[in-house]
Protein backbone atom coordinates (compact mmCIF):
# COMPACT_ATOMS: atom_id res chain seq x y z
CA UNK A 1 0.00 0.00 0.00
CA UNK A 2 1.15 3.42 -0.93
CA UNK A 3 2.78 5.40 2.26
CA UNK A 4 0.34 7.94 3.38
CA UNK A 5 -2.68 6.54 0.93
CA UNK A 6 -6.37 6.03 1.92
CA UNK A 7 -7.03 2.61 2.45
CA UNK A 8 -10.33 1.53 0.91
CA UNK A 9 -11.37 0.39 4.45
CA UNK A 10 -13.81 1.27 7.11
CA UNK A 11 -12.88 0.02 10.64
CA UNK A 12 -13.87 -0.70 14.05
CA UNK A 13 -11.82 -1.06 17.55
CA UNK A 14 -12.45 -3.61 20.42
CA UNK A 15 -13.77 -0.89 23.06
CA UNK A 16 -14.95 1.76 24.26
CA UNK A 17 -11.37 3.87 24.62
CA UNK A 18 -8.66 3.34 21.88
CA UNK A 19 -5.14 1.43 23.20
CA UNK A 20 -2.09 2.52 22.06
CA UNK A 21 -1.68 -0.47 19.57
CA UNK A 22 -4.86 0.40 17.98
CA UNK A 23 -4.10 3.94 17.56
CA UNK A 24 -0.61 3.23 15.98
CA UNK A 25 -2.35 0.89 13.19
CA UNK A 26 -4.82 2.99 12.35
CA UNK A 27 -2.29 5.73 11.74
CA UNK A 28 -0.47 3.63 9.38
CA UNK A 29 -3.28 2.21 7.58
CA UNK A 30 -5.17 5.01 7.32
CA UNK A 31 -8.97 3.42 7.06
CA UNK A 32 -11.07 6.11 5.54
CA UNK A 33 -13.66 6.32 8.30
CA UNK A 34 -14.29 4.32 11.53
CA UNK A 35 -17.62 2.29 12.57
CA UNK A 36 -18.57 1.89 16.22
CA UNK A 37 -20.81 -0.65 17.98
CA UNK A 38 -22.62 -1.14 20.94
CA UNK A 39 -19.12 -2.30 22.81
CA UNK A 40 -17.81 0.88 21.89
CA UNK A 41 -20.07 3.01 24.02
CA UNK A 42 -20.64 3.93 27.63
CA UNK A 43 -21.67 7.40 27.86
CA UNK A 44 -22.22 10.39 25.85
CA UNK A 45 -18.75 11.71 27.49
CA UNK A 46 -16.18 8.28 26.45
CA UNK A 47 -17.89 8.34 23.28
CA UNK A 48 -16.71 11.87 22.36
CA UNK A 49 -13.38 11.45 23.48
CA UNK A 50 -13.30 7.83 21.47
CA UNK A 51 -14.60 9.37 18.05
CA UNK A 52 -11.81 12.19 18.55
CA UNK A 53 -9.22 9.69 19.56
CA UNK A 54 -9.77 7.84 16.07
CA UNK A 55 -9.82 11.15 14.18
CA UNK A 56 -6.50 11.95 16.09
CA UNK A 57 -5.15 8.56 14.67
CA UNK A 58 -5.23 9.79 11.23
CA UNK A 59 -5.10 13.10 11.40
CA UNK A 60 -7.83 14.31 10.03
CA UNK A 61 -11.85 14.49 10.42
CA UNK A 62 -12.69 11.03 8.86
CA UNK A 63 -16.09 9.76 8.61
CA UNK A 64 -17.62 7.82 11.86
CA UNK A 65 -20.74 5.43 10.96
CA UNK A 66 -22.54 3.66 13.28
CA UNK A 67 -25.98 1.32 13.32
CA UNK A 68 -28.68 3.63 14.59
CA UNK A 69 -31.67 2.40 12.31
CA UNK A 70 -33.58 2.21 16.01
CA UNK A 71 -35.53 -0.64 17.62
CA UNK A 72 -33.14 -4.12 17.48
CA UNK A 73 -30.64 -2.39 15.63
CA UNK A 74 -29.42 0.36 17.50
CA UNK A 75 -26.19 1.12 18.79
CA UNK A 76 -26.68 4.08 21.31
CA UNK A 77 -29.39 3.62 24.31
CA UNK A 78 -31.40 4.50 27.05
CA UNK A 79 -30.66 6.36 29.54
CA UNK A 80 -28.28 8.55 27.67
CA UNK A 81 -29.75 8.17 24.39
CA UNK A 82 -33.29 7.80 22.58
CA UNK A 83 -35.11 4.01 22.77
CA UNK A 84 -37.11 3.69 19.43
CA UNK A 85 -39.60 1.54 18.10
CA UNK A 86 -38.70 -0.98 15.26
CA UNK A 87 -39.26 1.08 11.71
CA UNK A 88 -41.87 -0.65 10.77
CA UNK A 89 -43.89 -0.54 13.76
CA UNK A 90 -43.45 3.24 13.94
CA UNK A 91 -44.83 3.72 10.36
CA UNK A 92 -47.76 1.52 10.95
CA UNK A 93 -48.50 3.25 13.82
CA UNK A 94 -48.62 6.82 12.65
CA UNK A 95 -50.36 5.39 9.26
CA UNK A 96 -53.46 3.72 11.82
CA UNK A 97 -53.22 7.17 13.66
CA UNK A 98 -53.69 9.63 11.23
CA UNK A 99 -56.84 11.22 9.39
CA UNK A 100 -58.37 9.19 6.46
CA UNK A 101 -56.23 9.78 3.39
CA UNK A 102 -53.44 11.18 5.50
CA UNK A 103 -51.49 8.28 6.43
CA UNK A 104 -48.38 7.99 4.03
CA UNK A 105 -48.27 11.68 4.43
CA UNK A 106 -48.52 11.49 8.56
CA UNK A 107 -45.42 8.62 8.39
CA UNK A 108 -43.08 10.42 6.14
CA UNK A 109 -43.44 13.10 8.39
CA UNK A 110 -42.66 10.77 11.65
CA UNK A 111 -39.79 9.74 10.03
CA UNK A 112 -38.34 12.36 9.21
CA UNK A 113 -38.61 14.02 12.63
CA UNK A 114 -37.12 10.22 14.16
CA UNK A 115 -33.87 10.61 12.17
CA UNK A 116 -33.48 14.32 12.22
CA UNK A 117 -33.31 13.75 16.34
CA UNK A 118 -31.39 10.81 15.51
CA UNK A 119 -28.73 12.82 13.83
CA UNK A 120 -28.89 15.71 16.73
CA UNK A 121 -27.94 12.59 19.17
CA UNK A 122 -25.00 11.11 16.77
CA UNK A 123 -23.53 14.82 15.57
CA UNK A 124 -23.23 15.31 19.66
CA UNK A 125 -20.74 12.83 20.16
CA UNK A 126 -18.62 12.86 16.95
CA UNK A 127 -20.44 10.40 15.07
CA UNK A 128 -21.49 11.62 11.45
CA UNK A 129 -22.62 9.08 9.17
CA UNK A 130 -25.30 6.78 9.99
CA UNK A 131 -26.04 3.03 8.23
CA UNK A 132 -29.65 3.87 7.44
CA UNK A 133 -32.19 3.57 6.43
CA UNK A 134 -32.94 -0.13 5.41
CA UNK A 135 -34.49 0.25 1.45
CA UNK A 136 -35.38 -3.71 1.29
CA UNK A 137 -38.81 -4.56 0.67
CA UNK A 138 -40.51 -6.68 3.35
CA UNK A 139 -42.52 -9.40 2.53
CA UNK A 140 -43.71 -12.46 3.73
CA UNK A 141 -40.80 -14.75 3.08
CA UNK A 142 -38.33 -11.80 5.13
CA UNK A 143 -36.07 -12.96 7.37
CA UNK A 144 -36.95 -11.71 10.94
CA UNK A 145 -33.76 -10.57 11.50
CA UNK A 146 -34.45 -7.93 8.73
CA UNK A 147 -38.27 -8.11 8.59
CA UNK A 148 -39.41 -5.27 11.20
CA UNK A 149 -36.31 -2.66 10.04
CA UNK A 150 -37.80 -2.17 7.05
CA UNK A 151 -40.47 0.57 6.04
CA UNK A 152 -43.16 -1.75 4.33
CA UNK A 153 -44.11 -4.09 1.81
CA UNK A 154 -44.43 -1.70 -1.09
CA UNK A 155 -41.43 -0.34 -3.14
CA UNK A 156 -42.67 3.20 -3.81
CA UNK A 157 -43.64 3.58 0.18
CA UNK A 158 -40.11 2.49 0.86
CA UNK A 159 -39.31 5.27 -1.33
CA UNK A 160 -40.85 7.72 0.06
CA UNK A 161 -40.75 7.30 3.48
CA UNK A 162 -37.06 6.13 3.18
CA UNK A 163 -36.45 10.03 1.25
CA UNK A 164 -38.13 11.54 4.51
CA UNK A 165 -35.67 9.28 6.32
CA UNK A 166 -32.81 10.92 4.56
CA UNK A 167 -33.80 14.29 4.70
CA UNK A 168 -33.68 13.85 8.87
CA UNK A 169 -30.42 12.85 8.38
CA UNK A 170 -29.00 15.22 5.73
CA UNK A 171 -30.49 17.81 7.48
CA UNK A 172 -28.76 17.11 11.00
CA UNK A 173 -25.86 17.07 9.55
CA UNK A 174 -25.56 13.31 9.74
CA UNK A 175 -24.80 11.59 5.91
CA UNK A 176 -27.10 8.17 5.64
CA UNK A 177 -26.13 5.03 4.15
CA UNK A 178 -28.75 3.43 2.66
CA UNK A 179 -28.70 -0.48 2.67
CA UNK A 180 -28.98 -3.31 1.50
CA UNK A 181 -28.13 -2.79 -1.87
CA UNK A 182 -29.74 -4.04 -4.64
CA UNK A 183 -32.40 -5.39 -1.71
CA UNK A 184 -32.67 -7.89 1.01
CA UNK A 185 -35.75 -7.95 1.29
CA UNK A 186 -36.66 -11.68 -0.36
CA UNK A 187 -33.87 -13.22 1.19
CA UNK A 188 -34.96 -16.10 4.00
CA UNK A 189 -31.79 -16.63 5.41
CA UNK A 190 -29.61 -14.34 7.93
CA UNK A 191 -26.53 -13.19 6.03
CA UNK A 192 -24.94 -13.01 9.33
CA UNK A 193 -24.73 -16.84 9.34
CA UNK A 194 -25.60 -17.84 5.77
CA UNK A 195 -25.79 -16.75 1.88
CA UNK A 196 -28.96 -16.15 1.31
CA UNK A 197 -29.96 -17.50 -2.52
CA UNK A 198 -32.44 -15.16 -4.12
CA UNK A 199 -34.04 -16.71 -7.14
CA UNK A 200 -36.34 -14.15 -8.16
CA UNK A 201 -36.75 -13.01 -11.80
CA UNK A 202 -35.03 -10.38 -12.80
CA UNK A 203 -38.19 -8.72 -14.36
CA UNK A 204 -39.41 -9.00 -10.51
CA UNK A 205 -35.90 -7.52 -8.95
CA UNK A 206 -36.42 -4.19 -11.28
CA UNK A 207 -40.17 -4.02 -10.30
CA UNK A 208 -39.70 -4.48 -6.35
CA UNK A 209 -36.40 -5.25 -5.26
CA UNK A 210 -34.28 -2.43 -6.74
CA UNK A 211 -37.35 -0.11 -7.12
CA UNK A 212 -36.91 2.07 -4.22
CA UNK A 213 -32.89 2.15 -4.61
CA UNK A 214 -33.57 3.60 -8.24
CA UNK A 215 -35.57 5.85 -6.01
CA UNK A 216 -32.98 6.95 -4.18
CA UNK A 217 -29.87 6.73 -6.61
CA UNK A 218 -28.50 9.95 -5.84
CA UNK A 219 -28.00 9.74 -2.05
CA UNK A 220 -24.31 10.13 -1.38
CA UNK A 221 -23.86 6.15 0.31
CA UNK A 222 -24.95 2.77 0.06
CA UNK A 223 -24.33 -0.44 1.52
CA UNK A 224 -24.14 -3.82 -0.36
CA UNK A 225 -26.38 -6.86 0.31
CA UNK A 226 -24.49 -10.20 0.78
CA UNK A 227 -26.73 -12.44 -1.48
CA UNK A 228 -26.56 -14.14 -4.28
CA UNK A 229 -29.33 -13.16 -7.22
CA UNK A 230 -29.52 -16.46 -9.20
CA UNK A 231 -30.96 -14.19 -12.18
CA UNK A 232 -27.92 -12.11 -12.90
CA UNK A 233 -24.88 -14.02 -10.93
CA UNK A 234 -25.57 -17.16 -9.97
CA UNK A 235 -22.62 -17.80 -8.34
CA UNK A 236 -21.18 -14.87 -6.75
CA UNK A 237 -22.91 -12.95 -3.57
CA UNK A 238 -23.51 -8.88 -4.73
CA UNK A 239 -20.88 -7.70 -2.82
CA UNK A 240 -18.10 -9.77 -4.63
CA UNK A 241 -19.67 -9.81 -7.80
CA UNK A 242 -18.93 -7.58 -10.76
CA UNK A 243 -22.11 -8.05 -12.44
CA UNK A 244 -24.15 -6.84 -9.47
CA UNK A 245 -21.98 -4.01 -9.14
CA UNK A 246 -22.31 -3.22 -13.21
CA UNK A 247 -26.30 -3.23 -12.36
CA UNK A 248 -25.91 -1.46 -8.99
CA UNK A 249 -24.12 1.32 -10.94
CA UNK A 250 -25.77 1.37 -14.33
CA UNK A 251 -29.41 -0.39 -13.97
CA UNK A 252 -30.03 1.25 -10.77
CA UNK A 253 -28.12 4.52 -11.22
CA UNK A 254 -26.42 5.20 -7.90
CA UNK A 255 -22.83 6.99 -8.38
CA UNK A 256 -22.01 7.66 -4.76
CA UNK A 257 -19.78 5.37 -2.48
CA UNK A 258 -20.57 1.99 -2.68
CA UNK A 259 -20.14 0.54 0.66
CA UNK A 260 -19.94 -3.59 1.13
CA UNK A 261 -21.82 -5.03 4.46
CA UNK A 262 -19.24 -6.67 6.97
CA UNK A 263 -16.03 -8.52 5.71
CA UNK A 264 -16.68 -10.75 8.82
CA UNK A 265 -20.57 -11.89 8.40
CA UNK A 266 -20.16 -15.87 7.63
CA UNK A 267 -21.98 -15.03 4.16
CA UNK A 268 -18.60 -14.71 2.94
CA UNK A 269 -15.90 -17.53 2.05
CA UNK A 270 -12.30 -17.12 1.87
CA UNK A 271 -9.45 -15.52 4.07
CA UNK A 272 -9.95 -12.11 5.40
CA UNK A 273 -7.46 -10.48 2.40
CA UNK A 274 -9.64 -12.56 -0.38
CA UNK A 275 -12.70 -11.10 0.49
CA UNK A 276 -11.28 -7.28 0.71
CA UNK A 277 -9.76 -7.68 -2.51
CA UNK A 278 -12.34 -9.66 -4.29
CA UNK A 279 -14.78 -6.91 -3.19
CA UNK A 280 -12.72 -3.86 -4.42
CA UNK A 281 -12.23 -5.76 -7.97
CA UNK A 282 -15.91 -6.48 -8.06
CA UNK A 283 -16.25 -2.58 -7.82
CA UNK A 284 -17.40 -1.59 -4.65
CA UNK A 285 -15.35 1.38 -3.00
CA UNK A 286 -14.82 0.63 0.63
CA UNK A 287 -14.55 -2.64 2.60
CA UNK A 288 -15.97 -3.03 5.98
CA UNK A 289 -15.06 -4.53 8.65
CA UNK A 290 -16.84 -4.20 12.01
CA UNK A 291 -15.29 -6.29 14.77
CA UNK A 292 -12.28 -4.52 15.56
CA UNK A 293 -10.31 -7.46 15.99
CA UNK A 294 -6.30 -7.01 14.87
CA UNK A 295 -5.97 -10.36 13.17
CA UNK A 296 -8.79 -9.87 10.92
CA UNK A 297 -8.25 -6.28 9.92
CA UNK A 298 -4.63 -6.94 8.96
CA UNK A 299 -5.46 -8.86 6.08
CA UNK A 300 -8.47 -6.53 4.98
CA UNK A 301 -6.36 -3.76 4.88
CA UNK A 302 -3.96 -5.75 2.83
CA UNK A 303 -6.46 -6.75 0.51
CA UNK A 304 -8.39 -3.76 0.59
CA UNK A 305 -5.27 -1.86 -1.28
CA UNK A 306 -5.71 2.02 -1.61
CA UNK A 307 -8.52 4.27 -2.77
CA UNK A 308 -8.76 4.76 -6.56
CA UNK A 309 -9.52 7.89 -7.58
CA UNK A 310 -12.50 7.48 -8.99
CA UNK A 311 -13.41 5.90 -5.24
CA UNK A 312 -12.06 9.21 -3.59
CA UNK A 313 -14.00 11.29 -5.78
CA UNK A 314 -17.21 9.78 -4.72
CA UNK A 315 -16.35 9.93 -0.99
CA UNK A 316 -15.43 13.69 -1.33
CA UNK A 317 -18.72 14.44 -2.76
CA UNK A 318 -20.46 12.13 0.23
CA UNK A 319 -18.26 14.30 2.60
CA UNK A 320 -19.23 17.60 0.96
CA UNK A 321 -22.82 16.74 2.40
CA UNK A 322 -21.44 17.48 6.20
CA UNK A 323 -23.34 20.34 6.85
CA UNK A 324 -22.98 22.19 9.70
CA UNK A 325 -27.01 22.02 10.67
CA UNK A 326 -29.22 24.86 11.34
CA UNK A 327 -29.92 25.20 14.90
CA UNK A 328 -33.50 23.87 15.96
CA UNK A 329 -35.38 22.94 18.92
CA UNK A 330 -35.13 19.45 19.24
CA UNK A 331 -37.55 19.18 21.82
CA UNK A 332 -40.03 20.88 19.70
CA UNK A 333 -39.67 18.32 17.21
CA UNK A 334 -39.68 15.77 19.91
CA UNK A 335 -43.42 17.17 20.80
CA UNK A 336 -44.33 17.36 16.89
CA UNK A 337 -43.48 13.46 16.99
CA UNK A 338 -45.43 12.48 20.15
CA UNK A 339 -48.36 14.21 18.32
CA UNK A 340 -48.48 11.82 15.22
CA UNK A 341 -47.75 8.80 17.34
CA UNK A 342 -50.29 9.69 20.41
CA UNK A 343 -53.07 9.84 17.73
Amino acid sequence: MTAGATSATILGCLGPTLSAAEAAFFRNANPWGFILFARNVQDPSQLRSLTAALRDAVGRNAPIFIDQEGGRVQRLRAPHWTEWLPPLDMVNIAMDLAPAGHGLDAACRAMELRYRIIASELLSVGIDANCAPCLDVASDVTHPFLRNRCFSDYPDVVAQLARAAANGHLAGGVLTVVKHMPGHGRATADSHKDLPTVTATRADLNAYDFAPFKALADLPMAMTAHIIYTAIDPDLPATTSPKMVQVMRDDIGFGGLLISDDLSMNALSGDYASRAAKTIAAGVDIALHCNGKPEEMEPVVAGAGHMSSASMARANSALALRIKPETVDIEALRSDLSGLMDG
